[in-house]
């Protein structure tokens, strides 16, 4: 089964940013859990590289399922990743992977555009959600897709040749299918913490609460 999205034409871009309200995504997470899979092929080889963050090593293992047009996970990752990051993440408490599950062609773009950058994926998916306002919610979207890139040193002939790439965006649109056909991933945000499947978004109290019941006792 596979989730394969129209090709990424400019009219096809525009025409996302029409529709960007009717995303699924909910906005109250299951605080208990509703599921779980193995971690072991939650963490097999994808069609992208993880990009992980924290020590690989860590006892604790967050995968969160996002998109870029998502309002959720946008305030996931300005109101409680620094948090995540600070308390958990930098202390090898646990590791934090957002794997990419795009909600639109102008979603799957924004993610192409940030592969792009390398190991600064991150850093430049922090940057699209911080000013998400300014290019996912605007009359010209790949204009304002390309001004916020521009602060990433990404400039107009490349951005316009990532956008072309078809590998690219195959293997994007094929994690979202893995994430559907594995793990029944079907709304954004969507979480899985040692395995453990949430959805929706996630406050502060709510991951500490998890994480420490998935802490070995020391």
């Amino acid at each position: 089964m596979s989730f394969p999205l129209p090709a990424l034409t400019r009219r096809r871009l525009l025409a996302a940013a029409g529709v960007l309200a009717f995303a699924v995504s909910p906005a109250m997470a299951d605080k208990s859990g509703s599921g779980s899979v193995s971690v072991m092929e939650l963490m097999a080889p994808n069609a992208l590289p993880d990009i992980v963050e924290g020590d690989a090593n860590a006892p604790v293992t967050i995968v969160e399922y996002a998109s870029m047009t998502c309002s959720h996970c946008a305030a996931f990752h300005q109101e409680v990743y620094p948090t995540l990051k600070k308390n958990y993440v930098d202390t090898g408490k646990a590791k934090f992977i957002l794997r990419e599950f795009p909600l639109d062609p102008l979603a799957t773009a924004a993610f192409m555009l940030a592969r792009e950058m390398g190991d600064k994926r991150d850093a430049v998916v922090d940057l699209l959600f911080a000013q998400q306002k300014n290019w996912a919610f605007v009359d010209k979207p790949l204009d304002g897709l390309a001004n916020v890139l521009k602060q990433a040193g990404l400039g107009q002939e490349r951005f316009e040749a990532v956008l072309k790439d078809q590998d690219l965006y195959k293997k994007v649109t094929d994690v979202r299918a893995r994430a559907t056909d594995k793990f029944g991933v079907n709304s954004t945000p969507t979480f899985f913490i040692n395995g453990e499947k949430y959805t929706g978004e996630m406050t502060v109290a709510d991951l500490e609460k998890i994480i420490a019941a998935k802490t070995p006792a020391k």
